[in-house]
């Protein structure tokens, strides 16, 4: 009996590091455009909007891929999934370094972003392999894949000093296809379809397991996703190209400083997973974006000139962000990020433990539209307002809504929970309702 337990020990814990680092890989891959994007945007004169669209098109095929990936995950295993949407993404990151006008590169992006739905994938595969009070650490690990951005960020800058940038899609192709091969024979199928192989049973149809997103909750927690998930991989996009306009540094430089944001916003998502397990999930989406909402509230303000017409003469001053304090801001926005991820992930096998695919499906698609929408709402605001940091002033107004619509819901679940108390508790939501969720999914 103790040997059965050691080997599905082994097993899980293959199934976890072999995920994450495939992901971690895609994530590469999927942000890709950050960094060649800025190459590609010279060469053919691309406005911000162009621009804009180009690096977020990945991100689209992400997102939509995302809800039937993780069908699919939950009705033919992980592992083969996995494997597939790896191998796909890979001849497409090939098959860009042929491109050469600008719909041929927005076509070769739309294949590219099938990295981004492995997400999905990897979510739906892992989870089956832990218990429920286990299910928010492991999640959060397999979130830190996430560093796949600040990789991209890193490396890539390094990479176009040596070789051009359709050299270094080659070799982000190569890399990709050999995770693909490495994850296919180290890991195992997952024990839930084992385990229904076993039975005869046929997997659930589309719509029983499309039947969770009936319900508000869900896209509550799409919601917080959009922003925490969305703005993370739009600002890994955006800030490149941001620090070389707004503070003159060369690409090289920029993309270490852009990783400033990135690799917090990816590495700290485990500790974020392990803060809900301990003290609840609400708990840390309140932090998240309490922080979230000061931080973009400073990084939105404009440099600006003042005059004050003083008794004798006029006083002027000047007022703006430095570049150091711009990215220790950009620091703690990505590290309360990576704990409001791990968060909204944490609820979700929780609530719906049988649709774990499609549930955390759509909140994947709806956090990856954010990746792709975001983008191109900045390049747009910076057409029109013609202000830097007009993406920020964008970021503020979504997390301040989303944190008094959570804050209200709140309220209100509390008061029908506990109708004669005067204050909510702020118990961890998953304490108050998940027992009526794990009844109405029996």
């Amino acid at each position: 009996m103790e040997q059965k337990a050691e080997i599905v020990e082994t097993k899980s814990t293959k199934a976890l590091i072999f995920s994450t680092l495939a992901f971690t890989v895609c994530f590469a891959v999927w942000t890709i455009f950050s960094v060649i994007g800025v190459k590609i945007a010279k060469e053919l004169n691309l406005s911000h909007t162009e621009f804009a669209i180009l690096v977020a098109t990945p991100i689209l095929t992400g997102s939509l891929s995302r809800l039937f990936l993780g069908i699919w995950t939950d009705q033919y295993g992980g592992r083969l999934v996995f494997t597939i949407v790896m191998f796909a993404a890979s001849f497409a990151t090939w098959m860009l370094s042929s491109a050469n006008t600008y719909h041929m590169y927005l076509l070769a992006a739309l294949g590219i972003g099938l990295s981004g739905g492995s997400f999905a994938v990897g979510i739906a595969y892992v989870s089956t392999w832990y218990p429920e009070n286990r299910q928010g650490t492991v999640l959060g690990i397999f979130g830190v894949g996430n560093v796949g951005a600040a990789i991209t960020n890193f490396g890539a800058p390094l990479l176009l000093l040596y070789m051009d940038w359709d050299e270094v899609s080659k070799v982000y192709a190569i890399f990709l296809c050999i995770t693909a091969i490495i994850f296919w024979f180290v890991t195992n199928d997952d024990p839930v379809l084992i385990t229904r192989k076993k039975a005869g049973k046929k997997p659930r149809s589309i719509i029983e397991q499309l039947r969770p997103l009936q319900r508000l909750q869900v896209w509550r927690f799409s919601l917080y996703y959009f922003f925490v998930f969305g703005g993370f991989v739009s600002l890994a996009l955006w800030l490149p190209r941001y620090y070389v306009e707004v503070y003159g540094v060369s690409l090289q430089s920029a993309g270490m400083l852009a990783a400033v944001y990135s690799l917090p916003g990816s590495v700290f998502r485990a500790l974020g997973g392990w803060l809900s397990d301990k003290f609840g999930a609400r708990q840390v989406m309140y932090l998240t974006f309490i922080v979230s909402v000061c931080c973009t509230f400073i990084l939105s303000y404009p440099s600006t000139d003042y005059i004050v017409h003083g008794i004798d003469k006029d006083i002027r001053f000047h007022l703006s962000i430095g570049l150091v304090p711009f990215a220790v801001l950009t620091f703690i926005l990505g590290f309360v990020m990576s704990l409001g991820k791990a968060a909204v992930y944490k609820h979700i096998p929780v609530y719906y433990p049988k649709h774990v695919g499609a549930v955390g499906g759509i909140v994947g698609l709806i956090g990856g539209l954010g990746g792709y929408i975001l983008p191109i709402m900045f390049g747009i605001a910076n057409d029109f307002f013609n202000v830097w940091t007009s993406c920020f002033m964008l970021l503020f107004t979504i997390t301040f809504i989303a944190l008094i619509w959570m804050h209200v819901s709140i309220l209100i679940l509390e008061k029908k929970k506990h109708p004669q108390a005067h204050k909510p508790s702020y118990l961890p939501e998953m304490e108050n309702y998940g027992k009526m969720t794990h009844n109405t999914h029996k």
